[in-house]
This record gives structure tokens, C-alpha cells and sequence, in this order.
């Protein structure tokens, strides 16, 4: 198969993560609850942080389209594809969610998604053990963030909470589906860094 016959569907990949409607398997949580009564400050709020968990599934599906392109071992690039998928459903998640609460998703979704790419095919060429370790320490930062964002949202918003809480389950889940695979623990330094660009990403996020 030719570079050019690769390029093409990881391509169409990242423009449909971007800019297209994501696709779920899985009914979203909390669909069937009734839309809390909030106030145009509370939704305004909610909204911000549907979109910062938003950009953050964009960013999820870079690094694991990177890293699985880099990957060696067809096992990891397997679990980094199902992880990828779940990530995809998370995205359908949020998106919905913010038009429901009458927002907007990130202006800066391109760019967040290729820095992650770039990101995530170096973290895959340093092999399959640290890449599963990137992996790894990814999901649990994103574990404490989502828990974080539930912990701001208005008690009466149970719809947002059910869409956080099983965004975090997932997130568990694949962390600890990375360490059961050889997941390599990242330096601290690494792991200081991955929080700062986090926090970064994440107040931008919320404003534009």
C-alpha cells in the first residue's frame, strides 16, 4: 500500500472528527431525563464546559489516530482504534449536548486536533510500551478533569452529569486497558507538561 493510500482515510478521518456530526453506537446518557431549569448564566456555563470536554475528545481522537499510525504491534493498534471509537461517541455526547444548551463548539478545534496528531504519532514512535503509557496517563488526567467538571455543574443538571460520569467510566476503562497491555509509567516531567498544555487547551476552550 502507497503513503498516498494511507494518507487518504486518516485524512477523511480528521476532517470528519472536526467538522462532521460524530456518529454513536450508544444511546446518550441521560437522554431520557427531562432539561433542568437553568438560568441563561448557568446554560451559558454548562455550554462552556461541554465545549472544553468537546475539544478534549477532539484532541482524544489525534492522539489515537497518531498513535496507532505509528504503532508497531497490531494488538495496540487494535485497543488505540476502540478506544478511538468510544472517544467518537463521547463527541456525539457533547456536541449534542451544547446545542441543547444553546452553545457553541471550540473556534479552535483545528488546531487542537493537530497538534494532538503530531503529539501522538512522536508519543507512537518511541514504542508501543510508552505510547500505551501516554495513553494511559491521558485517560486518568481526563478521569480527574471530567470529575472536576462535575463537581461545577448546577445540582439540577442531571443531564450533563450522566453525560460526564459515563464519559469518566470510559476513561477509567481504557486506562486501565493500556496498563494490562505493558503501559509504561511516564516520567514526571512528561506528565507535568501533559497537565500544563491540558490546562491551557482547557481555559481557551471555554471562551472561544
Amino acid at each position: 500500500m502507497s503513503g498516498l493510500d494511507v494518507l487518504i482515510p486518516e485524512f477523511d478521518k480528521a476532517m470528519r472528527a472536526v467538522f462532521c456530526r460524530a456518529p454513536t453506537r450508544r444511546p446518550m446518557p441521560g437522554a431520557d431525563l427531562p432539561e433542568a431549569e437553568l438560568s441563561d448564566a448557568e446554560r451559558r456555563h454548562v455550554a462552556a464546559l461541554m465545549r472544553v470536554n468537546h475539544c478534549g475528545e477532539i484532541c482524544a481522537q489525534a492522539l489515537y489516530q497518531g498513535q496507532a499510525l505509528a504503532s508497531r504491534d497490531p494488538a495496540v493498534r487494535r485497543e488505540l482504534e476502540s478506544a478511538a471509537w468510544e472517544e467518537t461517541e463521547h463527541l456525539n455526547w457533547t456536541e449534542t449536548r451544547i446545542a441543547e444548551l444553546g452553545g457553541r463548539k471550540s473556534l479552535l478545534n483545528p488546531l487542537w486536533y493537530g497538534g494532538s496528531l503530531a503529539i501522538g504519532a512522536i508519543a507512537g514512535k518511541c514504542g508501543d510500551a510508552w505510547s500505551l503509557g501516554f495513553l494511559a496517563e491521558t485517560e486518568r488526567q481526563v478521569e480527574g478533569h471530567l470529575e472536576g467538571h462535575k463537581a461545577r455543574l448546577p445540582a439540577q443538571d442531571r443531564k450533563s452529569w450522566e453525560v460526564l460520569e459515563q464519559m469518566k467510566l470510559d476513561e477509567m476503562r481504557h486506562a486501565e486497558t493500556a496498563t494490562a497491555h505493558g503501559a509504561r509509567e511516564l516520567p514526571p516531567p512528561v506528565r507535568m507538561a501533559m497537565k500544563l498544555s491540558s490546562r491551557l487547551m482547557t481555559r481557551l476552550s471555554y471562551w472561544i
